[in-house]
């Protein structure tokens, strides 16, 4: 045999076990994704949403000097009721997030309607960028702390699973301040 052909069936033997490896991909990708974030500890979506719509409420308590403490998760999250416009929504807070993020199906319970023409906003997300519309929240409580007026943005359909709430929010604060595990916002 000579060395071309030797590298030809080299070469085309990788390019069957590369192909084989795509293919075992395919066919077995939900239990691969599965398998990922077991190991990673991402929670399924569907898992997700329905701890979103279950919060903690045992890690919420009212202070006696008038503010809310927040104490973390499990996981070291930060999730309580919010009364967005109202309606009772778990919120989970996120810093790092320049404003209050709605999931499609909370904004509709807030009484925030939308149509396919709101969503004018781009946003970054942990999965890409994703369709925003930006709207102003009337009012956000949680336990004796109300603030009027906030920034924020709902997601399309299925393109977040919990609320954000996030510095748009905070940031009206007089302060909040994170000490031994528990957040501690005052108004």
């Amino acid at each position: 045999m000579s060395a071309a052909t030797n590298h030809l069936v080299k070469e085309l033997a990788s390019w069957a076990i590369a192909l084989g490896m795509v293919g075992v991909s395919i066919v077995h990708f939900d239990e691969i994704r599965g398998m990922t974030r077991t190991v990673l500890g991402i929670p399924e979506p569907s898992e997700y949403a329905q701890r979103s719509q279950q919060p903690d409420r045992e890690t919420t308590t009212v202070s006696s000097g008038g503010g809310v403490e927040l104490r973390a998760d499990s996981r070291g999250h930060y999730s309580t009721d919010a009364y967005i416009n109202g309606s009772s929504i778990g919120v989970l807070v996120d810093t790092g997030a320049t404003m209050v993020a709605l999931t499609y199906e909370d904004a509709e319970n807030a009484g925030i309607f939308l149509s396919d023409s709101d969503f004018t906003g781009r946003s970054r997300t942990a999965n890409g960028v994703a369709r925003i519309a930006p709207v102003t929240i009337d009012e956000i409580s949680i336990g004796n702390i109300t603030i009027r007026n906030v920034r924020g943005a709902v997601a399309e359909p299925g393109r977040l699973f919990k609320t954000l709430l996030g510095m748009s929010f905070l940031g009206q604060l007089e302060r909040f301040e994170v000490r031994s595990g528990v957040l501690i916002m005052e108004d």
